[in-house]
Formats: C-alpha cells, sequence, structure tokens
C-alpha cells in the first residue's frame, strides 16, 4: 500500500469501557496514531511472531531484574514465548536475589547519596539493595558457584548461565523467583553479551588471584547464536531497550553472510522499546532499518516496529497482551541442542565449496 496516498483505517473516537480487556486495550492503541499505534502494533507482531512458531529472542538491558521484571520474563519462558535470551551480567545477577530471598526494595529517588551510603543502601534509581545483606551476600553465592569445583575448561555464557540456574534451582531458598532456574528447567540459553561488566566477572576475581583461570569462549557463542538463527525457519527478537544485547542478537545475521558467506539475510521480525534517540549515532537508538544495510534484518519495511517509549511501561504490556490470547507453545529446549545446531552450521560452512579454508582436525 503506498503511504503517500490518501488511504488507511479511520481513527475512531476512542471509548473506553471499565469492562475492556488487555486485548481492547492494545487495540486502543493500534488505532490511534504516534507511540500508541507504534506499541499496539508491537503487541500485535510479537503475537504473530509467536503463532508463525519463530525462534523468539529477547534482549534485556538497562536494570529490568532489580525492579522484579524477571517474573515477567519467567512467565514467558514457562508459555514457550521466549526460545532463548540475550541479556547484562547485571541483570542476571540482580535476579538471583529473589531466589535467595536478599532485600530489595522500593526507595526513591530524591535522596542524599551521601547518607544512603552512610546507611549501607545501593541505590539503582528509586530501588534500594542492601550493601551487606544483599549484594555482599549475593557476592558470596556467586563465589561458591564459581570457585574451585568450577571445571577449569573453556565455557560460554549459556553455559554459565545454565550452571547458576541448576545451582540456584538445588539450594536457593525461592527457586521459583528466578527467571535464570526456569530457562535452566525449560532449556532456554541465558547469553551474557559483556559478563566482565557485571559483578558476576568481579566475583570472579577473588579466585583468579588464587591462580584459577576463567576461560570464556566467546567466538563459540557468537557462532552458537548464529547456529540459532540458521537453524530457525523463522526467527524474531523482542528488544528490551538497547546496548550490546540489541547488536549481539542483531550481528547473528552479518556473521552468517559477511563472514560465513550463508545469504541467509537477517531476522525476519524486530521489536524493539528504545527512549534513544537515532540521530546521536549511538547502538541504542539505531533504527532497525539501518540493520537492514548490514544484513540483519529480512526486510527494511516490514517486520519491524520500535516503540519509543519507557521499557517498563511497554513490556508489561506486550507481555500480558500476548499471554492472554496466544496457546502456549511446545518448548524449544535450545540450549540442548546447541551442540548439533553448531556442528550443521560448521559442516554447511566446510560444504560450501566457495570456502577454501581445510577444517582443522582439532575437536571444538
Amino acid at each position: 500500500m503506498d503511504p503517500h496516498k490518501f488511504h488507511g483505517n479511520d481513527i475512531p473516537h476512542i471509548k473506553l469501557d471499565p469492562k475492556m480487556t488487555i486485548e481492547d486495550l492494545v487495540n486502543v492503541f493500534a488505532s490511534s496514531g504516534f507511540n500508541g499505534r507504534s506499541l499496539g502494533e508491537a503487541a500485535k507482531l510479537y503475537a504473530k511472531m509467536i503463532k508463525e512458531n519463530a525462534t523468539i529472542c529477547l534482549t534485556v538491558s538497562g536494570a529490568l531484574t532489580p525492579v522484579g521484571f524477571g517474573g515477567i520474563i519467567k512467565t514467558l519462558i514457562e508459555r514457550g514465548f521466549v526460545d532463548w535470551i540475550i541479556t547484562t551480567g547485571a541483570n542476571v545477577y540482580h535476579e538471583d536475589h529473589f531466589a535467595w530471598g536478599l532485600p530489595v526494595k522500593q526507595g526513591s529517588s530524591e535522596v542524599d547519596d551521601m547518607k544512603l551510603y552512610e546507611n549501607e543502601i545501593v541505590r539503582i534509581r528509586d530501588v534500594y539493595i542492601k550493601f551487606y545483606e544483599t549484594l555482599e551476600a549475593e557476592d558470596q553465592v556467586i563465589q561458591k558457584m564459581f570457585g574451585e569445583d568450577f571445571p577449569d575448561k573453556s565455557f560460554t555464557t549459556a553455559e554459565f548461565c545454565n550452571l547458576m540456574g541448576k545451582m540456584s534451582k538445588e539450594n536457593a531458598k525461592y527457586p521459583e523467583k528466578s527467571f535464570i532456574t526456569t530457562a535452566y528447567d525449560y532449556d532456554v540459553p541465558v547469553y551474557i553479551s559483556t559478563i566482565k561488566d557485571s559483578s558476576l566477572a568481579l566475583n570472579l576475581a577473588v579466585h583468579r588471584l588464587r591462580d584459577k583461570t576463567y576461560n570464556l569462549d566467546f567466538v563459540r557463542e557468537i557462532l552458537e547464536q548464529a547456529a540459532i538463527l540458521y537453524d530457525s525457519k523463522k526467527s524474531g527478537i523482542l528488544e528490551l531497550g538497547g546496548g550490546v544485547p540489541k547488536n549481539t542478537a542483531q550481528q547473528t545475521g552479518p556473521l552468517l553472510d559477511q563472514i560465513l558467506r550463508r545469504n541467509d539475510g537477517g531476522q525476519d521480525y524486530i521489536i524493539q522499546i528504545t527512549d534513544a534517540r537515532p540521530d546521536t549515532g549511538g547502538l541504542s537508538g539505531a533504527t532497525l532499518q539501518e540493520g537492514k544495510s548490514w544484513g540483519k534484518v529480512q526486510d527494511a519495511h516490514h517486520g519491524m516496529v520500535t516503540v519509543y517509549a519507557d521499557v517498563t511501561i511497554v513490556f508489561p504490556i506486550l507481555a500480558l497482551y500476548v499471554l492472554s490470547n496466544q496457546k502456549s507453545r511446545k518448548p524449544k529446549r535450545l540450549y540442548k541442542k546447541l551442540g548439533k545446531l553448531y556442528d550443521k552450521l560448521s559442516d554447511d560452512y566446510f560444504n560450501n565449496p566457495t570456502n577454501k579454508v581445510k577444517k582443522s582436525k582439532k575437536k571444538n
């Protein structure tokens, strides 16, 4: 449909009813304009991704688990609406507080941080975390998990999070309060895009000083991520914020096409929720259409929606919408398939006559 012609749906004189459902509310958004319309379109696109059985990646930046949003992610995993995750180390670290029953409170942003420091309170905007009772306690948990008994071999962050989910499930006070333990239960790979930029890595320092080494195989994990896309008939991303998690998910397309010469074309669908501007040139604000020039998306004109809004407002609406009108899907259990997906991508790469490099006999 030519967007330069005068046609389209009529904009209604919106009426609200106390008996309206979340579906009704999303339809109100979708029939309006500006970012309200984008929100409605994003919700419907997420539902389409689920209906088409697309392999769905959730990327999570910012500080969303300290405000309790890990519970929403957990529910989406249980319903089969999230197949793999890329997030920050901070979101994994803070999510584990809930599993162990460590205190996190609603606080205030209008405070004197010098006094908070004296009171041993750490602040994330208007969320309070106790320095010793929460952070120090969590540090001890992480140090124990990944101490002397952690294997001295290369690992990916998906393996790191899988072990963390296993340990929290077996030992934490409230394992049901963590999407990391749920990801473990449902074999959902959870990748940490920049693990060294988090308290997870800081807690490995005490063991490194005792000469224990940690060999993160970051190249293998970007190949695993590309292998997930390569094996998917349809694929999509729900991006909560931007940053490195966003690009980590989107760079699967350029890895397959630009580096491995596969000509696959990138993601079929992407929903981005961001408050970053595109004109500054920053990653978080880069438009999804711009990604087409890199081969990150299949089509610059279809299958993409950006909502310029606060993630903490939009994400619950999107999640509740699909939870209310989409049937549960069978879990894809990608974590247990990563080895086979990797091997498939490897075999196809070396079977391509344009790739003259001989395959190493050394096992992965």
